[in-house]
């Protein structure tokens, strides 16, 4: 009999009929005259309960059946009676698949915390925690894929091994064939790279943004969507190594294009998720975060605010609250100073603008004032920044100057300047960081419970 996903097996067409499941086992428990077993194979929060009759199965039959292990029963779907369920198997065969060691399968217990579970990144992904979380991760990620095809983006793969450091990090993971045991020298003692598969010195790379502004001026608007590094040595709760970028790049769009996109871009995604995630979402809210969904429908049904970023530094500089970072005219604003922002003073998401040129990139289109750039950061409650973007540079001259001022070496950016020597024009655009996008669907607090598996300092083992 072929298998039906669990997911569709609460369907009333089926009721009455004979259906197959196959899964993982939940729980098991009864008595003489009958057992109950709650299965779940991965594609729902919900379990289906398998009514085991004993008169028709024998109780060395069902000995192998513990938490973990994994069977494929076949029976009659029929209304269940308890409470919380629809639909029940009276169970006619069962075949065990695997079992699960009772004294050693890590997830016998119910209630492990969040941390024990990321030292078992290997297995956490069966818990319902996780099977929601990376259930809404990969509706997410067909969410961004559908928004920006039915905009007229096409999607672009920018290179994972770059000679260019996009944001003037200085930390990146350096990629290399050479004998790290025998590193050869140059004349100077300086690592001599000639050798090299490249010839050069590469690494993994922090963004697809320089890359993606070349698509923009040929293809017009593109996106790109994927994985970027960090060889930042931040082991918080906010930080990862490894973690997925989505950054579209439009050509002819000005600063105020770029945040209607922004704003249109992320209010497509949370309300698909909770069309498409519903469960998974109803099940974070209740276990987690009491207030998920109604933070999630808020942002739907509000406007961004836009300010300047000098408008905002004056509303942190009035608001008589006493920061652990100092707020001055200059400062790169911390989590702190934009969740007051958003969480207290405008109780909305908020879009910050025009940023001091000192602490922005070397890229973002220069004002009339000379002191600032057409930056915008978007602001949401609990997180903070989400999205940050911009207006580029268009201008040849005023580029080169900046790069100049800068020392960026010009060996790495005359490809980078010839979009502005040959047919340049306006054009802007964003980086969201996913892994944060999955943190406020889901209400999670910690980034490394949101990626599969997480690369932070000193943990790269699953």
């Amino acid at each position: 009999m072929k298998r039906t996903r669990i997911a569709d097996i609460f369907n009333p067409a089926l009721i009455g009929t004979d259906v197959c499941v196959k899964g993982w086992v939940r729980t098991r428990r009864g008595n003489k005259h009958v057992q109950f077993v709650a299965l779940n194979d991965g594609s729902t929060i919900k379990n289906i309960q398998i009514v085991f009759d004993m008169s028709a199965f024998t109780d060395e039959q069902l000995k192998p059946i513990t938490t973990g292990a994994s069977i494929c029963v076949t029976g009659l779907l029929v209304e269940s009676m308890g409470k919380g369920q629809t639909a029940e198997i009276q169970a006619k065969t069962l075949e065990i698949y695997g079992t699960a060691d009772t004294e050693t399968y890590p997830l016998q217990k119910k209630g492990h915390t969040l941390e024990f579970l990321r030292e078992k990144a290997h297995l956490r992904m069966r818990t319902n925690t996780f099977g929601a979380i990376f259930r809404i991760r990969s509706i997410l990620a067909y969410a961004i894929h559908n928004f920006f095809n039915q905009k007229g983006f096409y999607y672009l793969h920018t290179p994972l091994i770059t000679e260019s450091d996009c944001e003037g990090a200085g930390a990146m993971f350096q990629v290399t064939t050479l004998n790290l045991a025998n590193l050869p020298k140059d004349e100077n003692g300086a690592v001599d790279y000639a050798g090299d598969f490249f010839g050069k010195p590469t690494a993994l790379t922090v963004s697809g943004q320089l890359e993606g502004e070349l698509g923009a001026t040929a293809l017009g608007q593109i996106y790109t969507f994927g994985p970027t590094f960090r060889a930042e040595n931040s082991n918080t709760p906010r930080h990862l190594a490894e973690f997925w970028m989505i950054e579209p790049e439009m050509a002819f769009y000005d600063i105020t294009d770029n945040m209607d996109l922004a704003e249109e871009f992320i209010k497509y995604c949370i309300r698909y998720a909770l069309d498409h995630a519903a469960d998974d979402i109803q099940f974070l809210n209740d276990m987690y975060d009491k207030e998920l969904i109604n933070r999630l429908k808020a942002v739907l049904e509000q406007d961004f605010v836009r300010l300047s970023y000098t408008e905002g530094v004056d509303i942190l500089l009035k608001s008589g609250k006493k920061f652990e970072y100092p707020v001055y005219w200059g400062a790169d604003l911390q989590s702190e100073h934009e969740r007051y922002l958003v969480e207290e003073h405008f109780k909305r998401p908020v879009i910050l603008t025009d940023y001091p040129k000192e602490i922005k990139a070397f890229y973002m289109k220069q004002n009339e004032d000379g002191k600032t750039v057409r930056a915008m950061d978007v602001l949401f409650p609990q997180i903070g920044e989400i999205i940050g973007g911009s207006e580029r540079e268009e201008n040849y001259d005023k580029l080169l100057t900046r790069i100049q001022e800068l020392n960026i070496p010009m060996k790495d950016m005359w490809w980078y300047l010839d979009t502005r020597r040959f047919g340049t024009v306006p054009h802007s655009g964003f980086g969201l960081g996913f892994e944060r996008l999955i943190l406020f669907v889901t209400g999670m607090t910690n980034i490394r419970d949101v990626i599969p598996f997480p690369r932070t300092p000193n943990n790269a083992e699953f």
